[in-house]
């Protein structure tokens, strides 16, 4: 169970991965971010994300044309 849920869903690129920042900034260090969202360009967008921040991506799958995402906030 993430320590934080993000609904992101019906926004697109690049909305979830604004709030998904400012979202993880409320977490402190280890904390995870759980994001759902229905815009098929944030598979590729919270990888990059994680990528470039240092956060860790733990999960992400779809299911029922939602995706999730649980990401872990870096130091």
């Amino acid at each position: 169970m993430a320590d934080a849920t993000l609904d992101a869903k019906g926004l697109n690129c690049p909305l979830p991965i604004l709030k998904a920042k400012k979202a993880i900034k409320e977490l402190g260090v280890g904390g995870t971010l759980e994001i759902l969202a229905t815009d098929p360009g944030a598979i590729k967008d919270f990888e990059a994300f994680c990528r470039t921040t240092g956060n860790e991506l733990m999960e992400s799958g779809e299911e029922g044309g939602v995706f999730r995402f649980v990401i872990k906030r870096a130091a």
